[in-house]
Order: structure tokens, then sequence, then C-alpha cells
């Protein structure tokens, strides 16, 4: 899996990166994280990669000339191997577990584009293949929607999560959140594991852990909820 990541800030994956099982894939070849500045691609002395709107309005926009030329040096850097462009957008697709998956399976390397300022030059989004939105609110910028999705696709990938059959019982596979867990004490202030857990009957512990959490997404998350909790492909 390979990752190219755009943003005038990248220094700030230095740590994200080099932590953990992210870091410890990276070594082995697993998957592969690099960060680029568009900046380098500004205007003038000051490598300026923003300007005012056009019919006025608050702030400022990112220009496409530095993005666009990134993404084409990019392109260069790599000529066998098809650049899969996103940008990380409010307007765009709300990610979910689904794209997750999508992404685990591209071959060439996936491009995230991070915007800054008032967004983006309208313009840029002629020379990308999606846009995606981590959620319905406002940051100052795409950098940690960048890492959500490296992180939630990092360890779709072979090797990289050691136990690779939980990823299978992980919430949201199953359009449900995963049921209840527990590990020691026993007894904890007077709250105790349920004693199914610990009859050591297979049949019948696999039973709650399905009630339980078809239980838990009727509970809380009424939007996975529906009569069959098909599974996602």
């Amino acid at each position: 899996m390979h990752f190219i990541v755009l943003t005038l800030y990248p220094e700030i994956f230095s740590s994200f990166l080099s932590c953990g099982l992210l870091n410890r894939a990276q070594e082995e070849g697993m998957i592969k994280i690099e960060t680029v500045n568009f900046r380098k691609h500004g205007l003038g002395n000051h490598h300026s990669v923003d300007a005012p709107p056009y019919g006025g309005g608050a702030g400022m926009l990112l220009r496409p000339e530095p993005i666009v030329e990134t993404l084409e040096e990019c392109g260069r850097q790599y000529p066998e191997q098809n650049l899969h462009k996103v940008l990380i957008s409010p307007q765009g697709v709300p990610y979910k577990q689904k794209k997750a998956r999508a992404f685990s399976r591209i071959q060439g390397p996936v491009v995230l584009i991070c915007g800054r300022f008032e967004g983006f030059d309208e313009r840029i989004r002629h020379y990308i293949d999606e846009e995606i939105s981590i959620g319905d609110y406002i940051m100052m910028g795409g950098e940690i929607g960048a890492m959500a999705i490296i992180e939630s696709v990092s360890r779709l990938i072979p090797g990289v999560v050691g136990n690779e059959e939980s990823l299978d019982q992980e919430s949201f596979n199953r359009r449900l959140l995963e049921h209840d867990q527990y590990t020691r004490p026993f007894d904890y202030r007077g709250h105790t594991v349920p004693e199914v857990l610990l009859s050591g009957n297979h049949q019948k512990i696999k039973e709650w852990c399905q009630t339980n959490a078809i239980q838990k997404t009727r509970d809380k998350r009424q939007d996975l909820n529906s009569r069959s909790f098909p599974e996602e492909e």
C-alpha cells in the first residue's frame, strides 16, 4: 500500500508515522507513506499558494497551480503507476469502512490532498478522482482526515495487524457495533463479567456476542440498524 500526502504541513505527520504499527509496517515494507509539501510549486518569491476569491468573500482559497503541478510531479515520479487522487473536503462523500476496504485494494499510489484556508479553487476538482469527507464539521485542514484514512486502510493490509482474524469481528464490518468485551478482574466495584463468557460453551458465547452486538447497535446507532444487518461489500 502506497500513500502520498500533499500538505502544507508535512511535519504534522512526523510523530503519527513514527509510532506503533504504522512505523513497523513501513519498516517492514508493507506500506509506504510519503508527505509532499505543495508549497514547492507556489508562486513568486514567497511561494504563495493562496489568493482571495473572485466575487468577494471571507478568507483565502488555495490556488490551482501549486496542487495541480505537484500532482503532475508525482505522476512523473511514478510513470508506470496510476495515481488515485483523493481530495479531502467537507463536500466529499462520507468516509466509511466500505471505502477503506476499497482503498486497501488499490494497486498504485493513493494521493491524499489536504486543504487549508477557506477551501479549494473549483478547478482543482478537474484533476482528482474522488472527493472524501470525514464528517459534517469544519476543521483547519485535511491532515487529520488524511491520518484517519491512512490508519483505517493500513490496518486492512495483510500483516499490519497481528491478529487478522480480529478484523472480521470489529465494528462496522457487519453494520454492527462490536459486542461488549471484558477482561480481568471478574468483579470490578460490583460490575461483573457476564457468566456466559466464562462458561466455556463456544456456541452459547457466539450467540451471546451476536445478540449483544445487535442490541447495542439498536441502542446506540440507529443509522446502522436494519432488519438483516447485511455486510457491506
